[in-house]
């Protein structure tokens, strides 16, 4: 065997040795789920379950849809003269729009006041003529047939100024519609037209949609739909818009109608809501995810969602109880009262025992929820009553009994003292592996 091949051989027996050395010889050291030793407690931020009136929601998506859509189009033809309003801005009923060139209908509205005078004059001459033959001085003078004539030739004169007042009338309503404008409040979209084109009465011309307020129309399942009467008629029922990360932009919406039958196809029902939108968070055709309350759960348990857990046979909590669980490990026990504080106990800055405090463990609790409290909360039906201690951090850590330091949300563990570190390095045996 060459030279190199043997110092190798030696620098790996060399390792291994090093490496059995520390791991049988490095035991000394504490190796507990505390800092200072393995029966420390571990510390652990707790919560109590309390009860609370917790809403009971139904969500959903949904359409907004405008409270009112016009598309705002001429009632008379001609050369579109020019715009007055912004595009996408807000928009007052009987504002001008637009304006259409006025001059051919202004022509026929003097013509047809000029026919009027026309035909008044011809009505005040049959008028006089049938005066004079009626005059008891002109009377015997003039023929019966004469007279008839005379008073039909007067009611034809009348007819032809009513006539003349119908077209002026007409007209002066034809020429109103040259001066286009918003029959609603809203808000104006994208001009589909430019000044200077010839339009019709069929050319739209912009489309007006009022908002305040608008409506959300949305789907429920239609096994909800006897709850949902059941609530409404009850109360009015109130409906909220989430953002995708379940934030209420609109919450003061209120249910207006319900659906009155069931899709077949898709086994669901549609609703209405109304919502003010003061603050134009909602567009006509945005998609909306909505939330529907249909009751309040008075006195309903409730713990945080970071309490907990998923397992094998389902959700579970580890609850905090003054003692410790029968099924402790045996290789790690919690400890007795009455053996006396441990080396790891004293050495433990904040231990229960050395601040006179019962000992605080940790077990496994089996529990039932019931759906969501709000954003960070769970509703638990069964496992668990109002006042016991769950744990929301530090879960990790922690196994069957394992002893624990409870501190409040946002309360970190006191840092150990001088003393306390001085005691953990003389009494180190507890952690040594066998």
């Amino acid at each position: 065997m060459s030279r190199t091949k043997w110092i190798l051989t030696l620098a790996g027996v060399v390792i291994v040795a090093i490496i059995l050395w520390r791991l049988f010889a490095g035991g000394d050291k504490p190796r507990g789920p505390g800092a200072f030793g393995a029966d420390a407690p571990v510390p652990v931020t707790v919560v109590p379950a309390s009860a609370q009136n917790v809403p009971i929601y139904l969500t959903s998506q949904g359409t907004v849809q405008a409270l009112n859509t016009v598309n705002v189009q001429p009632q008379v033809g001609g050369q579109l003269l020019k715009l007055d309003f912004v595009e996408g801005g807000p928009v007052t009923k009987g504002q001008v729009l637009a304006q259409i060139d006025p001059r051919t209908l202004q022509a026929q509205l003097d013509q047809a006041i000029a026919k009027r005078q026309q035909d008044e004059t011809q009505m005040a001459t049959a008028k006089a003529n049938l005066e004079r033959s009626e005059n008891p001085k002109y009377a015997p003078y003039v023929a019966q047939i004469d007279r008839i004539t005379q008073k039909n030739t007067l009611a034809q004169w009348q007819a032809a100024v009513a006539a003349d007042n119908a077209s002026i009338q007409d007209t002066q309503v034809q020429l109103g519609f040259t001066r286009i404008t918003s029959p609603i409040d809203g808000l104006a979209g994208i001009r589909q037209v430019d000044p200077g084109n010839v339009i019709s009465t069929t050319t739209t011309i912009v489309t007006v949609t009022q908002t305040h307020p608008i409506y959300v129309i949305f789907t429920l399942a239609g096994k909800y739909l006897d709850e949902v009467r059941t609530a409404q008629a009850k109360a009015p029922l109130t409906v909220a818009i989430m953002d995708a990360a379940n934030n209420v932009i609109e919450g003061d919406g209120k249910l207006l109608v319900i659906g009155n039958q069931i899709d077949p196809n898709t086994n669901s029902f549609q609703l209405k809501a109304e919502f003010p939108n003061g603050n134009n968070q909602l567009f006509p055709g945005q998609y909306a995810n909505t939330r529907l309350q249909i009751n309040v759960d008075a006195d309903a348990l409730v713990v945080p969602t970071a309490a907990v857990q998923r397992g094998p046979d389902g959700d579970y909590v580890w609850l905090v109880t003054d003692q410790a669980p029968a099924n402790a490990d045996a290789n790690n026990p919690p400890g007795d009262a009455k053996a006396g504080p441990r080396r790891g106990q004293r050495a433990q800055g904040n231990n229960a025992a050395a601040d006179n405090k019962p000992a605080r463990y940790v077990t496994m609790q089996a529990v039932t929820t019931g759906g969501e409290a709000g954003d960070t909360g769970l509703i638990v039906t069964k496992g668990l009553k109002a006042g016991d201690l769950v744990v929301t951090a530090g879960q990790f850590r922690l196994k069957e009994g394992s002893k624990v330091t409870p501190l409040k949300p946002g309360e970190v563990p006191p840092p150990p003292t001088t003393a306390a570190i001085k005691a953990a390095a003389q009494n180190p045996g507890r952690g040594r592996r066998r």
